[in-house]
């Protein structure tokens, strides 16, 4: 008897068991690569125009680091929740941290296998063949300590062993003989076909070619968009940061549930996911490309505040000056902060922990700090404002004009706040 297991299918209530058994059979591609070339060609130019921004902006390695962190946690958390994983951003943490699996519940299990396998990829040489072998154990450590109970690691269908998936349903390949065939043919267009087309179109076809035919028990999804990663890895991203490419698809899931279903109805034309995943490509890729200017221009300012600041002679001067460099390197790691919250963060400081006159001295710095325009305010409430750095401010003003206007600054106003 052919047993069909129920995968990635939000079934609705007026749906009946017989829905199940007409789902669309898979059919093995005469192509492993196959779309519309003009209807692709906006979408592949600008995904690698932005991933040549990406690559040619200067940045501190420190920066990337902080960043390369962020997008496995993001990517990881994305791969799990597209499956109907959901854990809160605290369960997250705990996944993320050293806490033993027993500790965690099955979705918390996954996102940490998600997360142990992204870092192995990470660390993968470039010239390790993408082969049925290095697939399976993509799998193998996908789904190891989290769906081992139903799912054997690393092992495809056999016979007579099935699932069904997608909006509509969709068959994967028959288990056995086909399920062997399909992967086999797939892993071996990886290292022939797929290496005359460009490497984001490369990543993009072992995702869905994968996905479709669903070779595994359980973790096909995750295992798909982890080979997607690697690929794109090796086209060149792996060189400035990871781009997070399962949370773009998370927080698109009706888009990219549909771009898979369009492709699977139109026998495997590639052309409405691949449009829709180089978008996502260009978007990550632009998210990053922000994050990695922001912190361009926040290294700036704080060279400049710490050189202008600096210059000045008398010790009272020095002492302000001291304490109002506090007050910048707050806002620059954690503004904007209401006036409450940047006294607290200030109280236990070098520079105002032994005050007798807190909110005083506080009143005075930031006034010269807004006379010298390093930064904003704006009143949120009747008696409360909000403070935020400027970091247009090193465009403005040379050392000139800095010793000018802080020897002109007026004196502040004791009823500002």
């Amino acid at each position: 008897m052919t047993l069909y297991h129920v995968h990635d299918l939000q079934q609705t209530s007026n749906e009946s068991d017989n829905d199940y058994t007409v789902a669309a059979p898979y059919q093995l591609p005469e192509h492993w690569i196959r779309y519309q070339r003009s209807a692709i060609f906006n979408e592949l130019v600008e995904a690698k125009a932005t991933i040549k921004a990406l690559k040619t902006t200067p940045y501190q390695k420190d920066w990337v680091d902080k960043l390369q962190e962020l997008q496995l946690k993001m990517e990881a958390a994305g791969t799990s929740r597209i499956e109907g994983a959901y854990f809160t951003e605290r369960e997250l943490e705990i996944s993320l941290s050293s806490s033993e699996p027993a500790d965690l519940t099955r979705s918390q299990r996954q996102v940490k296998a998600a997360a142990n396998t992204y870092r192995w990829i990470a660390d993968l040489p470039d010239d390790r063949p993408i082969n049925g072998d290095l697939i399976l154990e993509v799998h193998r450590r996908m789904v190891t300590g989290c769906d081992d109970d139903h799912c054997e690691p690393g092992k495809l269908r056999r016979r007579d062993d099935n699932v069904i998936f997608g909006i509509p349903p969709h068959r994967g390949c028959e288990g056995g003989a086909e399920c062997e065939r399909a992967f086999s043919q797939l892993a071996g267009a990886t290292q022939g076909s797929y290496q005359q087309h460009d490497p984001l179109i490369q990543a993009m076809a072992v995702h869905y070619h994968f996905a479709a035919m669903h070779p595994f028990q359980d973790g096909n999804g995750r295992t798909a968009r982890a080979l997607e990663a690697l690929v794109l890895q090796r086209a060149g991203l792996r060189d400035t940061a990871f781009i997070a490419m399962s949370n773009y698809y998370y927080q698109e899931k009706p888009a990219y549930l549909q771009a898979l279903g369009d492709v699977r109805a139109g026998r495997h034309d590639l052309t409405p996911f691949l449009q829709f995943a180089l978008r996502g490509v260009a978007e990550q890729c632009g998210r990053l490309l922000s994050e990695i200017k922001l912190s361009v221009q926040k290294a700036v300012f704080r060279n400049t505040m710490y050189d202008l600041l600096g210059r000045l002679e008398s010790p009272r001067k020095r002492v302000v000056a001291q304490r109002q460099l506090t007050i910048l390197k707050i806002l620059l790691e954690a503004g904007p902060l209401e006036t409450s919250e940047l006294m607290r963060l200030l109280a236990d400081t070098d520079s105002y922990a032994g005050l007798k006159f807190k909110l005083r001295a506080l009143t005075r710095d930031l006034w010269g700090l807004l006379q010298l325009r390093t930064i904003r305010s704006t009143q949120i409430g009747p008696e409360a404002h909000l403070w935020d750095i400027r970091l247009e401010w090193p465009t403005e003003i040379n050392e000139d004009e800095f010793l000018m206007k802080y020897r002109k600054k007026p004196k502040a106003k004791t009823s500002f706040f």
